[in-house]
């Protein structure tokens, strides 16, 4: 992570942190300077989604998916965020349902490489998962 400057004063910004609820980067603006340890959450639609308690059930069991393809994949080997989504709306619902999921199964990806669990990649390389657009790729660290 690196240090933003302040564009009036100089002075360096606190490093960015993940969001709790997506695990997108939160970068500091100004008019958190008295709250800045208080801010958990990237937007109001993620503090909103946290607060609901079916959310929460549907981010855990896609973590755990993830992990679980993970492990039944190897050492090396590389997954898509749509499998686990794929695998969490087979057990509830039919069809369609799992693209429903796909943001979901994102940030419950995101958040896994905030703890340093999988890489985030794109065209078999390396990348920030909060910037990343377009088709990713998880695999072990």
């Amino acid at each position: 992570m690196r240090r933003q400057e302040h564009p009036q004063s100089g002075k360096e910004a606190p490093p960015p942190k993940p969001c709790a609820a997506c695990g997108r980067e939160i970068t500091w603006r100004k008019k958190w300077e008295r709250s800045w340890d208080e801010v958990r959450y990237c937007s109001d639609a993620c503090r909103r989604r946290s607060k609901s308690g079916s959310a929460a059930s549907t981010d855990t069991a896609l973590e755990a998916a993830i992990l679980a393809l993970l492990a039944e994949r190897g050492a090396g080997k590389t997954i898509c965020p749509s499998e686990a989504a794929r695998r969490v709306a087979g057990a509830s619902g039919e069809g369609e349902a799992w693209k429903a999921l796909m943001e979901p199964a994102r940030a419950a990806a995101r958040r896994l490489h905030g703890a340093g669990k999988l890489l985030v990649t794109q065209g078999g390389h390396p990348v920030d998962p909060s910037h990343a657009k377009g088709p990713i790729r998880l695999r072990r660290p």
